[in-house]
């Protein structure tokens, strides 16, 4: 599809949503010629056991059994010693294994945290958040229950950064804070644990690093500027010394939404956004231009002489810098580390781990990759699904050497969307698809209610806060919404144990505040 194809008011209606025309046409370019017709959807031939050597058991397993020389080896290359102070049998040698606890492996993570960085991938704007239409769809009794609260909440959300925007519902119904300032109070609280361990103070521990789009860029920047101020975390800052908000920042560029596949080929842009005629829909072309859009950050990152970087969705609560994970990628010396938990009924939209149809393990990405009927299917025949979490740990070695290959063949997605904006299609590339171009790593299967309190839709956010959990006539109080309800109170339970730990906050007549410095510290 050439640019003189489309009529003059379409292309400045894109230009003045952000949206980048020239790459937009190329992708129509591609998909029209059949460049895209190879990218065949992933198939489950089989789904991964935990194996206790690729998958891992987080949840219940308390010690772990390593190489010993691959794992000296490693602590060699980093200058990190094991720790002496540990009781015994904290680490024990035995043959060619090294056998450690989980609190060996949580000290030994926490002496990595120099040689870490943590990203945080924005996205667009909160579109699928606070849609109507997908919320009514999750279910609709629930929408109902909620429809108040959507009607109060969803303009704080609609065109603004998710980031930016609360993270969850106080039990008095007062907004909670933001993603991104209880992901940067975390990682302050981290900071702290590692100064108090070590007393060092000036090596500038978990550095940090995002992904903005060209929609949501200035809006993100803007918070930023009061950030700093904000009582979650000016004492934090002033306490550790650390410059929390001085961020590397990597904008992706947006695309327009396309036609629907019902419309058949040539695709086209999409211009009916909300029933209005010549208008364009911007959309982030998918959190899988990350290796593009950071490639000069991943760069500078090891040449500041980082080792390891984690990447994670802003809107996942419960994605925060876990020791025991660091430890464990860094003594195997693999090349990247993933996690995935068991799949509940709420886990609608990102990738599952499947064996697919080349025998190689993957994540295949429920809409654009498998559909969920297949996903349920697979369950009907008793087998867990480990639903992944959208957070990866990387070796920056590794990444760095082998991101063109990744770039070229992460694939492009196309997937149709039916919501407020009309029915059109998306172009995306998921992050996660990585997994099947890598040859050496670890999948953690984790715990959801601690490492994955995800909110795709505002809905989830509402079960998760547990606003009107105890109403009568809930539509989760039946025997046949049982596991949805059991869902709901396990997740309502991990918020409260993450803002009380990791976040380090306290409940006080209905609403989350910060616990103090001297609090932190007695901890």
């Amino acid at each position: 599809m050439l640019v003189d194809q489309l009529s003059e008011h379409v292309i400045a209606d894109m230009k003045a949503k952000d949206i980048d025309v020239e790459e937009t046409i190329a992708v129509l370019d591609n998909y029209n010629s059949g460049k895209y017709d190879n990218v065949m959807p992933l198939k489950a031939i089989d789904i991964p056991s935990i194996d206790g050597k690729r998958v891992i058991d987080l949840v219940r397993n308390d010690s772990f059994t390593i190489d010993r020389t691959t794992a000296y080896r490693q602590l060699d290359s980093l200058g990190i010693r094991l720790p002496g102070d540990l009781p015994p049998g904290s680490i024990v040698e035995r043959g060619e294994s090294l056998f450690l606890t989980r609190e060996a492996l949580s000290r030994i993570g926490v002496l990595l945290y120099p040689v870490t960085a943590y990203g945080i991938l924005n996205g667009g704007s909160a579109t699928s958040y606070v849609d109507r239409k997908k919320n009514q769809n999750f279910n609709k009794g629930l929408f109902n229950l909620f429809r108040n609260e959507f009607e109060v909440f969803s303009p704080l959300y609609t065109d603004k950064p998710k980031g930016i925007s609360p993270a969850f519902v106080n039990p008095n119904g007062s907004p909670g804070e933001s993603f991104l300032l209880l992901k940067f109070r975390a990682l302050l609280i981290q900071v702290l644990e590692y100064q108090a361990a070590t007393g060092v103070t000036g090596n500038s521990p978990l550095s940090v690093f995002q992904m903005t789009s060209a929609k949501t860029n200035d809006d993100i920047a803007a918070a930023y500027t009061y950030f700093a101020d904000h009582p979650l975390i000016r004492d934090l800052i002033r306490e550790t010394g650390r410059p929390i908000m001085k961020i590397d920042t990597g904008i992706q560029h947006m695309l327009a939404a396309l036609t629907h596949s019902a419309e058949g080929k040539p695709k086209g842009v999409f211009t009916e956004a909300f029933g209005k005629q010549d208008s364009t829909l911007p959309l982030p072309a998918g959190h899988g231009r990350n290796f593009t859009v950071l490639r000069k950050i991943y760069e500078k990152l090891r040449l500041e002489g980082k080792r390891y970087a984690y990447i994670s969705n802003v809107d996942n609560l419960g994605s925060t810098v876990d020791p025991v994970e660091l430890a464990l990628l860094a003594l195997t010396g693999k090349q990247a580390a993933f996690d995935f938990a068991f799949r509940t009924p709420v886990d609608v939209k990102g990738g599952i781990l499947v064996t697919d149809q080349y025998g190689r393990m993957n994540c295949a990405d429920i809409g654009p990759a498998i559909s969920l009927t297949d996903v349920r299917k697979i369950e009907k025949y008793g087998t867990p699904i480990l639903f992944n979490c959208a957070t990866g740990l990387f070796d920056l070695e590794y990444l760095i050497a082998n991101l063109d290959r990744i770039i070229d063949n992460l694939p492009m997605r196309f997937s149709d969307q039916d919501k407020d904006a009309g029915r059109y299609s998306q172009a995306e590339q998921v992050t996660w698809e990585v997994i099947g171009m890598l040859d050496d790593f670890l999948i953690f299967a984790i715990d959801k209610y601690d490492r994955f309190l995800a909110a795709k839709l505002f809905i989830e956010n509402l079960l998760t806060s547990g606003i009107k959990s105890g109403m009568p006539g809930n539509p989760l109080e039946g025997p046949a919404a049982a596991p949805l309800r059991d869902v709901a109170s396990s997740l309502r339970k991990g918020l409260a144990k993450k803002l009380r730990n990791e976040y380090g906050m306290k409940l006080v007549d209905g609403r989350w505040i910060p616990q103090s410095v001297e609090e932190l510290r007695k901890r």
